[in-house]
């Protein structure tokens, strides 16, 4: 049987990070605050988000009073 390509979660949730982001119009040093991590942080995600916590995940939620289900909806 074939394996289909898929998309890992930890970037399904950077993209969708970065996507509120920008439909919000938030800035690197504000999503970075957001996360309680540098901006220079922010681009490493982009490159590659496996280096991504649940603990940043989580700040990021509180910060916006969202829920992971919110975010994942988008």
């Amino acid at each position: 049987m074939k394996k289909d390509k898929r998309i890992e979660l930890y970037k399904k949730i950077w993209c969708k990070i970065r996507y509120w982001q920008n439909i919000s119009d938030v800035t690197d040093s504000e999503l970075a605050a957001y996360m309680q991590v540098a901006e220079r942080t922010l681009k490493d995600y982009d490159k590659s988000a496996k280096n991504i916590t649940l603990e940043k995940i989580d700040n990021f939620l509180y910060m916006n009073n969202m829920e992971l289900a919110d975010l994942l909806a988008l």
